[in-house]
């Protein structure tokens, strides 16, 4: 079971499950564009700000620069 930090809003956790359920439909991340249409936000850089903060905290781990590498981390 994955644990996640207790210091991440609910728009995080909402962005954590869209990626948990993209990867397990597709096997593969989402891009920044279809999250953010995913979870209902306009602009692709509030995406990238709550992405950064979720690879911060060790929630999210990406290999290389693309998001779309990104996977669940702890």
């Amino acid at each position: 079971m994955n644990r996640r930090p207790d210091h991440l809003t609910e728009r995080e956790e909402q962005i954590l499950r869209c990626i948990r359920r993209w990867i397990e439909d597709t096997g593969e991340g989402p891009s920044v564009r279809q999250l953010a249409h995913a979870v209902g936000m306009r602009s692709p850089a509030s995406v990238v700000y709550h992405l950064a903060h979720l690879e911060r905290s060790g929630a999210l781990v990406r290999d290389g620069r693309c998001w779309s590498t990104c996977r669940l981390g702890h």
